[in-house]
């Protein structure tokens, strides 16, 4: 088969390789579009893999085309998408069923080779069936929903409340439709981005701000009646966006930090003493994981994709490329010029 294998820093080659071959309670999956996650990012261009030659990729759909023996759940044909977390099942944190918590798991695309390949074999728990009907583009989003799911489940979220979300990447915009789904009485979106904003309007918010013009807190809490929002997501992973979620969030409200910092995070004391005064909650989110594995969280969007009442918009979509083009691809995040989802097609048309 064919990959895109990394061998190093901004070294990745797309070229011939062994085909994984089934073995008893696995399945191969002919990945037919993989998702381009702001983890690989780093692990090209930063020297960030954990081992090289490796196959990254974990947001992926396609279809099986062979199982293994010892295998009941899942059949030739079946479209599917990767659970990329593979727990350990036996420390305490899995025992619990806290499986994003597990310190001993293997996880596709990162410490094992993953999705930028033609075809992928994983055990069958590591698949899951999805609807024919769901696009293959929409499929391989489907794990970045499931991470949006845990974060509102996390914050035991109840309809009727006020929603402020920062950032309007990928997981931003799926929160924004999954709080929407779930009864929100408002959502409001924040981005630098004023066409990721408009695609949040579209996509269902009642409001959106941008964070690069002056006063967009004071402005967006007197839209508010001048009170902070019951539920803040803070989903961009900047260190800016994250000082604002104390801002923005009213008293006794919740907070739940998704994106991950990649530069050191400062408060100023009177920054940080609104965690006081308001006496808000706060916690962050780990990818998305509950039990029974691989938990409600996959249900849920499986669910609303299956329904149709969690969308697919293609201009999330900034740019597919084949897969051989994926060095390609990344150089557009090392210009700074990606805009939305970046998807890599494994197969061409035939």
């Amino acid at each position: 088969m064919k990959a895109s294998i990394l061998y190093g820093n901004e070294d990745l080659r797309y070229e011939e390789c062994e085909t994984p071959k089934v073995e008893p309670g696995t399945v191969r999956v002919r990945i037919e579009i993989t998702g381009i996650c702001g983890s690989d990012v780093p692990r090209v261009l930063k020297n960030g893999a954990h081992f090289y030659p490796i196959i990254l990729g974990h947001e992926f759909s396609g279809v099986i085309d062979e199982i293994g023996e010892g295998v009941s759940r899942l059949a030739v044909g079946d479209h599917v998408v990767g659970i990329p977390l593979m727990p350990c099942g036996h420390c305490e944190d899995c025992m619990q069923g806290n499986y994003s918590l597990c310190k001993n798991y293997d996880f596709v695309g990162s410490r094992r080779n993953g999705s930028y390949a033609e075809y992928i074999v994983l055990p069958e728990e590591n698949v899951y069936k999805v609807d024919k009907s769901i696009p293959f583009e929409q499929a391989a989003m489907f794990e970045p929903a499931t991470i949006a799911m845990h974060a509102i489940k996390l914050l035991d979220f109840k309809p009727g409340k006020t929603v402020a979300i920062l950032g309007s990447g990928t997981i931003g915009l799926f929160t924004l439709q999954l709080v929407r789904l779930l009864g929100a009485s408002k959502v409001v979106a924040f981005s630098r981005s004023e066409k990721k904003l408009n695609l949040a309007k579209t996509i269902g918010a009642d409001e959106s701000y941008s964070t690069m013009k002056e006063d967009f807190i004071l402005n967006a809490k007197a839209a508010n009646d001048n009170k902070g929002f019951d539920y803040v997501f803070e989903t961009a992973g900047s260190t800016d966006t994250m000082k604002y979620a104390f801002e923005l969030v009213g008293n006794k409200g919740k907070v739940c930090l998704v994106g991950t910092p990649t530069s050191n995070l400062e408060f100023t004391p009177k920054l940080w003493e609104n965690l006081n005064r308001k006496e808000f909650v706060l916690t962050g989110s780990w990818m998305s994981y509950s039990s029974p594995y691989p938990g409600s969280e996959w249900k849920d969007v499986e669910h609303y994709f299956a329904t149709g009442e969690l969308k697919y918009y293609p201009e999330v979509v900034d740019k597919v490329f084949d897969l051989e083009d994926a060095m390609e691809a990344f150089k557009m995040y090392k210009e700074g010029n990606v805009h939305g989802k970046v998807l890599l097609k494994c197969h061409k048309q035939e």
